[in-house]
């Protein structure tokens, strides 16, 4: 009993290595060819094709061998070596494709230079890990010696994936990084190894000629079943992790719990039909029909499911774990108690799992090629859904005898199929659904609210801009190309609603580019059409950013890198120290790179570790803000080949241009110092900021593992983070003024900053939503006091007069105490004398 307990330990710990490599390989697999589906799909496709391939080459020989506990160890060393050897392997290999693939190969290229990468760079491990359970399984029969045991290795060997892919996901990766944890993984290896030869003893060896067997059609049908049960079940689980993506939060997490319960549910079943299999009369028809009933009732209560996102998330990763649990454990059940049956028939047939195990991992291998290149055009993701439960109905034998497994799931499935798909995308109140666009990456929505805005929501929930932000997004365009000094050409990484791109575009002779990672996102552009806008939409490449980068041979004057949701699965990827090598070295001479941060959806240490990702790179950094908004804050982190101190006068050179000056007059750069004091840290005060920590890195991606945190501040007060920042930062004009300048400078940006700083704390002080008189009240001090710092912040000038103005029609005597307390704080601008002269004149 001992010996059994110890082997089931090991088959569990072979389980928790296996998928621990296969989190960290896929992560870097993502760095190396891009996030585009294609990618992704390759490299799962290839994935599965090793495992299938050591299957079918090592089934004859371990189930011939007469101690395959030997050759067990023998693959364990080898999976162990090789994942040490991928610490160096995959990034180097990452540094090769990105050029010999381009910046825009056709998606037959992408898709098999991606399947190519994974198989042929991790084909040792993988061979090696599709031979493991062979060996695992008859070294269990010989310690069980009586029954079944084929369905119980697969469920003990899953439950390990479910317990490998959580420590990896929430512990070890978190902890230590790619490289660390894939030498963990590798020490589990050898302690397998060597626990495999202390356990292991020869066996009775199988002398059956493989696949020679009297019931031929039999074994034809049960083949065809294990390939079809591969291409649906991983088809099955690509759909729901789709849709789930616009439940969930669609962080590293969600995607974690959502295989975690998959694995379980798998485990589960395999080990219960291990135990209660034989003693009832299901048969293989009866666990075909219940699969397929269990997978059609789990895709008709989806969208019930969805309803509950909102409690979910404020449960956080328990929340997440559940709603998981909720899409994913009694189908996979099903799933796993089905594919236990047909392994122990193969068994029974041929003496071994393995080619069992080869023949399912073939259709696992094209299921996600399959599922998100067919289906999901040709049908969306819910209906893709329905389809693909209702094909184990194809799986049952035409015969009147099992029809009654078939009925009920028949008609289920064609009335799925008859009704509308449902929407998960959520619409407020008052407001209205105008486009949705499905895509095997994403679902894009455009969505009208009850005021009137429109607004982009990529997933049903991460809203990427709209008409409310445009002047926002033109500035975001605009600061960085004012801060080069004649810029002719500029990358945009990141399109969102097209508004930041179209900014750029308003300058003058610029040549504008840029990169959008969802071909959803592009389709739904002319929805924010701006009518302001005299040029036509830039070009717009379809690609993933990172392999853009690494494989464009351009140099650009200024890229500019969008908003990233830093919570986004993928997204802390843009926020890398290697990243922004790549970008540097896409820089002319004289180039500049602008990062933007979204405050609001940070918390503060990834903010630091990006900032020192970042001047690891750009060691002469700084940081600017776009507006004075508290509700929705921006950082721009600015990094330059060639850094040089700004000259004032030079800048006032260019925002006398006949042609740029309407542009940024419109966008509130009126002047040299609204353009200045959007600056918040140099160098210096930025390290200071960030101190001591860890970097973002692709070895150690801590943004994408802070996910948990950064959702959290999402509902925090927005205006926290930037209140940190520059309570933090010391905006010195030496770190970035021409020493020239300094004098005639620095006394009016230090009092410009001042007024800024003040004008912010305002804002984050002010409390609920008022409204009239109630605003006026409350805002006018914190406005006052900026203007008494300095005149010149037009920010907090201008909606004092406007309150002024406002209040003429209703309280005269609160607009003249008002003009007065303006014209007393600021007597260096002339418009509340003047509207006092003129509407209170005596």
């Amino acid at each position: 009993m001992a010996r059994l307990r110890a082997l089931q330990l090991l088959i569990a710990a072979s389980g928790f290595a296996g998928l621990g490599y296969e989190i960290v390989w896929t992560r870097q697999l993502a760095l190396a060819l891009g996030t585009e589906m294609m990618a992704v799909l390759g490299a799962i496709a290839g994935f599965f094709a090793g495992l299938a391939l050591g299957a079918f080459v090592l089934d004859g020989r371990i189930r011939r061998a007469a101690h395959p506990h030997r050759i067990y160890a023998v693959l364990e060393a080898v999976i162990g070596l090789w994942g040490i050897c991928a610490v160096w392997l995959l990034p180097a290999s990452a540094r090769t494709l990105a050029p010999l693939l381009g910046t825009a190969p056709s998606p037959v290229l992408l898709w098999s230079a991606s399947f190519l990468l994974p198989t042929l760079v991790l084909l040792p491990a993988t061979v090696a890990m599709g031979g493991t359970l062979t060996a695992l399984e008859r070294m269990m029969s010989a310690a069980h010696g009586r029954g079944p045991v084929s369905a119980g290795v697969y469920g003990a060997n899953t439950a390990g994936a479910v317990a490998g892919t959580l420590l990896s996901t929430f512990v070890l990766i978190p902890s230590f990084g790619f490289s660390t944890t894939l030498l963990c993984l590798a020490a589990v290896n050898a302690a397998c190894a060597l626990a495999a030869l202390r356990l292991g003893s020869p066996v009775q060896i199988d002398a059956r000629p493989r696949g020679v067997h009297p019931r031929a059609a039999a074994d034809l049908r049960l083949t065809g079943s294990l390939f079809a049960t591969g291409l649906l079940g991983i088809s099955f689980e690509v759909l729901v992790v789709r849709l789930a993506a616009q439940m969930m939060q669609d962080t590293v997490y969600s995607f974690a719990c959502l295989l975690a319960a998959y694995l379980l549910g798998t485990a589960a079943g395999g080990l219960l039909w291990q135990r209660v299999g034989p003693r009832i009369a299901l048969g293989r028809a009866g666990l075909i029909g219940s699969t397929a009933l269990i997978c059609l009732i789990t895709a008709l209560v989806t969208p019930f499911i969805g309803e509950l996102a909102d409690r979910a998330a404020s449960l956080g990763v328990v929340g997440e774990l559940g709603m998981a649990l909720a899409l994913f454990l009694l189908p996979s059940m099903a799933m796993g108690a089905l594919f236990g049956r047909l392994i122990q028939d193969v068994r029974d047939i041929h003496g071994s799992v393995g080619w069992a195990i080869g023949i399912n991992s073939l259709g696992a291998a094209i299921a996600p090629l399959v599922a998100a290149q067919l289906l999901i055009p040709a049908l969306g993701s819910w209906k893709a859904l329905v389809l693909v439960a209702m094909g184990y109905l194809v799986l049952l034998r035409p015969h009147r005898a099992v029809l009654r497994f078939a009925a009920l799931p028949a008609l289920l499935g064609l009335a799925l199929l008859w009704r509308p798909a449902p929407l998960l995308v959520k619409v407020p109140p008052g407001g209205k659904l105008l486009a949705v666009r499905e895509g095997p990456m994403a679902t894009a929505s455009v969505v009208d609210d009850a005021s009137g805005a429109r607004y982009l929501e990529v997933n049903g929930h991460f809203r990427m801009g709209g008409t409310s932000s445009v002047r926002s997004d033109f500035r975001q365009a605009m600061l960085p190309l004012l801060l080069h000094p004649a810029p002719r050409n500029a990358l945009f990484l990141g399109v969102g609603t097209g508004a930041t791109v179209l900014g750029g575009a308003q300058m003058p002779d610029l040549d504008v580019r840029a990169v959008e990672l969802s071909a959803e996102v592009v389709a739904l552009l002319p929805w924010f059409d701006h009518p302001a806008s005299k040029q036509d939409r830039p070009p717009i490449a379809i690609a993933d950013a990172r392999r853009f980068i690494a494989a464009d041979e351009e140099r650009y004057d200024v890229v500019v890198a969008d908003l990233f949701h830093p919570a986004l699965d993928g997204s802390g990827a843009l926020y890398t120290a290697e990243h922004f090598a790549a970008v540097r070295r896409r820089l002319a001479t004289e180039g500049l790179f602008c990062q933007w941060l979204p405050l609001y959806q940070l918390d503060a240490p990834s903010l630091r570790a990006i900032i020192r990702s970042f001047l690891t790179v750009f060691p002469d950094g700084s940081a600017w803000l776009n507006h004075y908004s508290v509700r929705t804050p921006m950082l721009a982190l600015i990094g330059s080949r060639a850094p040089r101190p700004m000259d004032p006068e030079l800048l006032a050179g260019r925002f006398s241009d006949g042609k740029l000056r309407p542009i940024i007059q419109s966008l509130g750069f009126d002047q040299p110092i609204d353009l200045l004091g959007q600056y918040v840290a140099g160098p210096k005060s930025l390290a200071s900021l960030a101190g001591p920590g860890p970097r973002n890195t692709d070895d150690f991606p801590f943004v994408t593992f802070d996910a948990r945190s950064n959702v959290e501040a999402l509902s925090a007060p927005p205006w926290q983070l930037l209140t940190t920042v520059i309570g933090e930062a010391r905006t010195d004009a030496a770190e970035l003024l021409d020493s020239s300048r300094r004098r005639t400078w620095n006394d009016r940006l230090e009092a410009y900053w001042q007024a800024r700083n003040r004008f912010i704390q305002a804002g984050a002080a002010l409390t609920g939503e008022p409204r009239g008189p109630a605003l006026i009240a409350a805002a006018a001090p914190g406005l006052l006091a900026a203007i008494r710092s300095s005149a010149e912040f037009a920010p907090a000038y201008a909606p004092l007069m406007s309150m002024a103005r406002s209040l003429l029609a209703s309280d005269r005597p609160a607009a003249e105490r008002l003009l007065l307390a303006i014209d007393e704080a600021a007597p260096s601008r002339h418009d509340a004398r003047e509207l006092l002269s003129r509407e209170f004149a005596r």
